[in-house]
């Protein structure tokens, strides 16, 4: 289509324009589109890791650029050209209404549609259809044959995104406490050093309250690099002399997922030493300890749990159960919460009434009933204005974890137990991988926390000596990618953890799947995982045995 005019309020034109240049500046359908934003997006280029969007401040710099692009592919004939796509809010004059419309008609090698308000631009562009931007209802689309129903994203939807696109591109904080313990990344298979502090290893940034409205599943390559993905040679999917007598190397395919292999004699005997060189060497009193009393204590309180899908003891996982688990965590999260900022957290779009909160408090109420003691572990508020809470004693999966962690990970590889028990806590992505708004930078600050754990547990696991266990290593590397499939410091680990195995056919499931990951982010691989990749490769070639 050479056009498409939009009628309307101008506020929604740029609605629908915006909308439409966020899903298609991170569209992997759109990988191969130029995208032209005039009168809207001057931040974008900026913001997105995609490389496809321009900013032009007036309408005439956009007419100079496309005459310029056309040029360009006039002078190359032959060569397939990218589409061209020109998003404009600002009304057009009559001269450059005409302008536009005569070089486009000349396009022939690109494809160019312009979207453009119809108010100045329709007498330049009369065979092109017009929608109207401010209706909400299906409108019929002559070009398709169908109804639609434009796409509308409201300026304040907007900020939120922008505003996380913006501290994804901000340095991480400094480790603080016992995370400065996290250890580097190791070097030619050594045993790791001592730990020293660093920063977070995977990286990622504390995402403040305004942006926390922004799904995780809207742009899963906010924390990427722009760039494109890199082409690396792979292994041959040939498997070795080595690979039929292991029988543990496992498909080469690409989509292959990283599990739990089973394990070769050398890892049967490698779990034995590690198990007897680690228990005992565990502080009395730890975490990791604990003892029946304490036990058996616990499992008399309602635990909350997070570190995965949202479930609370006592609560169903049907009817209203789901909805109540969320409240719960919610009230632990965020304790002494007014009614109002309840109902508005539970549901942004359409807050909850004051009576369906009541009526959820009181469900989890009984869902979770009282102490020994007889004290509620949903207390009853005494005046209208008191706070909603739940009692100091129920539990959290969370706060387990972050003690037992916290715990270990001074005491270096002798804390290798309590980092597999804080693992085992994690059953998937953090709040069920789609957390409720308030829940979004409290679930990115637990996936963080998760992989510099399982980042830890590889790194002391993986070379020789009383801790080697390269099954025990595996687990953690697997775990660590469930919660985030796009951990590239994990995938290394796991490169590590294959390359010490001696599994040529699983060194080269793990490159092809960070490649396959990284491809479908539209994002270039980091340079360790690069530098990695071909050392790798090169002892590989080195040590194998020539056939001919």
């Amino acid at each position: 289509m050479p056009a498409l005019l939009l009628d309307g309020n101008p506020v929604h034109i740029t609605e629908v324009c915006t909308s439409l240049a966020l899903e298609l500046g991170m569209s992997p359908w759109a990988a191969d589109v130029e995208i032209i934003t005039v009168g809207f997006g001057e931040d974008l280029p900026q913001l997105l890791p995609t490389a496809r969007i321009a900013h032009m401040r007036q309408a005439e710099h956009a007419l100079r650029d496309l005459s310029e692009r056309l040029l360009e592919a006039h002078q190359m004939p032959g060569t397939q050209h990218r589409p061209y796509l020109l998003l404009c809010t600002s009304s057009l004059d009559e001269d450059t209404a005409w302008q536009f419309a005569d070089v486009i008609d000349k396009a022939r090698a690109v494809p160019v549609t312009l979207i453009a308000p119809a108010s100045t631009a329709a007498s330049r562009f009369p065979e092109a259809e017009s929608l109207n931007a401010s209706l909400t209802g299906p409108q019929h689309l002559e070009a398709l044959g169908v109804d639609i129903t434009l796409q509308r994203l409201e300026h304040a939807a907007y900020q939120q995104i922008t505003t996380a696109l913006k501290v994804s591109g901000e340095p991480s904080h400094p480790a603080a406490g016992a995370w400065q313990d996290v250890p580097d990344e190791l070097e030619d298979s050594q045993q790791p050093e001592a730990a020293s502090p660093a920063t977070s290893r995977a990286g990622a940034a504390s995402i403040p309250a305004s942006a926390a409205d922004v799904s995780s599943e809207v742009f899963p390559a906010l924390l990427a690099a722009s760039g494109e993905p890199a082409g690396l040679r792979l292994l041959s999917s040939v498997p070795s002399t080595a690979d039929a007598v292991d029988g543990t190397g496992g498909g080469t395919e690409a989509h292959t997922l990283l599990t739990p292999a089973p394990s070769s004699d050398a890892d049967s005997s490698d779990t034995v030493t590690a198990a007897e060189g680690d228990e005992p060497q565990i502080a009395p009193g730890s975490p990791a300890e604990g003892t029946e009393e304490d036990e058996t204590h616990d499992l008399q309180t309602p635990e909350i749990r997070v570190l995965g899908p949202v479930e609370v003891t006592g609560v169903d996982s049907t009817g209203h159960g789901p909805r109540m688990a969320q409240l719960a965590a919610l009230l632990y999260f965020r304790p002494g919460r007014i009614a109002d900022a309840l109902c508005a957290d539970m549901d942004p779009v359409s807050p909850w009434s004051t009576s369906t909160l009541n009526a959820r408090m009181q469900g989890l109420r009984s869902s979770l009933g009282s102490d020994a003691a007889g004290n509620l572990y949903v207390p009853r508020r005494k005046a209208g204005e008191d706070p909603y809470q739940l009692a100091a004693t129920v539990r959290c999966d969370w706060t387990l974890f972050l003690q037992l962690v916290e715990q270990a990970l001074p005491m270096g590889p002798t804390g290798l137990p309590a980092l597999k028990k804080a693992l085992t806590l994690v059953r998937g992505k953090p709040f069920g991988g789609r957390p409720l708004p308030w829940a979004e930078p409290y679930a990115q600050e637990m996936i963080t926390r998760i992989i510099d754990v399982a980042h830890t547990a590889a790194t002391y696991r993986i070379p020789p000596g009383p801790h080697h266990d390269l099954s025990a290593a595996r687990k953690a590397v697997a775990t660590g990618l469930d919660v985030d499939p796009t951990a590239e410091l994990l995938y290394r680990d796991w490169m590590r953890l294959e390359a010490a195995r001696g599994n040529r056919s699983g060194l080269h499931t793990a490159i092809t799947r960070v490649q396959q990951v990284n491809r479908e982010l539209d994002c270039s691989l980091e340079l360790e995982t690069t530098q990695l990749i071909n050392e790798l490769l090169k002892g590989t070639r080195t040590t194998e045995p020539r056939t001919l």
